[in-house]
């Protein structure tokens, strides 16, 4: 039995469909509501979601993580909190979640005797770039609430591994993208505004380089960690090692919409100065050799898919917004 966490989220929707469809047996851990609401995962072929057993669950309650892992040999830690403008109101929330959530979920684990944890991590622990490109062993830096709470996580990880022997290996993906991403994240944004037929696209700090790697991607990377003896207790970065500023994204994805709508820089959506990770270029060496993993799709045809699959789900977006 696989279980994945944050199963409903968008990461963790497109691993729960790819492991189902490999044959896996997989448990989804998606995040309770009184709607019964099961997220992405509401939004698979009907195929897949029949096969899935779905646990709504809060990740921060030690008693339900210990019902819902009961059984599981592997684990796929993608629970979190992960808008950063949000974590500057809600810091409490982000400690709660992705800091005593993964610790719920590490001793669990190590009380069952799991065989292989795959721990999510992010490439904003990094912070901005002190060289290019950025390998495992480049400084972690907490720029905002978020990241510092994804620090934390990382090194209970970590510890669980140097302390109790827990087969845990960290990935740390750079910037996912692909269908199913909510306007929290830039793309998403862009493209929701252009599709709607917006004459100006707004957009927070169109400076900042970013290191966009297409979701199927990013689930390949952590089915190999998955399955690789010697990345246990490594840390692997997942990114495409390409970076890209946001206005040249911005341009990229207005020719993709045949958008000739102006980019205006909104100052609501602007970070705190010292908060903003001003460039994240991947170094994905590590991946490559101890993975075996490349990534197989360019931006453009990325983009080109993501353009497409929001084009027919524009409904499940509301572009006029500024979604934190």
């Amino acid at each position: 039995m696989v279980l994945v966490t944050g199963a409903g989220g968008f990461i963790g929707s497109h691993l729960t469909e790819v492991l189902t469809r490999r044959g896996e047996r997989v448990r989804a851990l998606v995040h309770y509501n009184f709607q019964n609401n099961w997220g992405w995962l509401d939004t698979v072929a009907p195929d897949v979601r029949e096969q899935v057993e779905v646990v709504p669950c809060d990740i921060c309650d030690p008693f339900a993580v210990r019902d819902a892992l009961k059984g599981c040999e592997t684990v796929f830690h993608l629970a979190a909190l992960i808008s950063i403008p949000y974590s500057y109101r809600a810091p409490a929330s982000f400690v709660e979640t992705n800091v005593k959530g993964t610790l719920n979920v590490l001793e669990a684990c190590r009380d069952y005797g799991v065989q292989r944890v795959v721990h999510t991590s992010t490439s904003e622990t990094y912070g901005t770039a002190q060289y290019i490109p950025m390998d495992e062993k480049h400084p972690l830096v907490g720029q905002s609430p978020y990241s510092a709470s994804k620090i934390a996580a990382d090194k209970l990880a970590e510890a669980y591994h140097l302390s109790f022997g827990l087969p845990v290996v960290t990935v740390r993906p750079f910037n996912t993208f692909g269908p199913r991403q909510s306007a929290r994240a830039v793309i998403p944004t862009i493209i929701s505004q252009a599709l709607s037929g917006a004459k100006t696209i707004k957009l927070g700090a169109t400076t900042p380089v970013r290191d966009l790697n297409f979701v199927a991607d990013t689930v390949d990377g952590f089915l190999r960690a998955s399955e690789t003896p010697a990345a246990i207790g490594r840390v692997v970065n997942l990114g495409r090692g390409d970076g890209i500023s946001v206005e040249e994204l911005a341009k990229k994805i207005l020719n993709l919409c045949d958008s000739d709508a102006e980019i205006e820089v909104e100052e609501d959506r602007i970070r705190p100065e010292k908060s903003e990770v001003m460039e994240l270029v991947c170094d994905n060496r590590l991946a490559k050799d101890l993975l075996g993993w490349r990534p197989k799709h360019s931006l453009e045809d990325g983009l080109r898919n993501t353009v497409e699959w929001m084009r027919r789900h524009l409904d499940r977006y509301k572009p006029h917004l500024y979604n934190e």
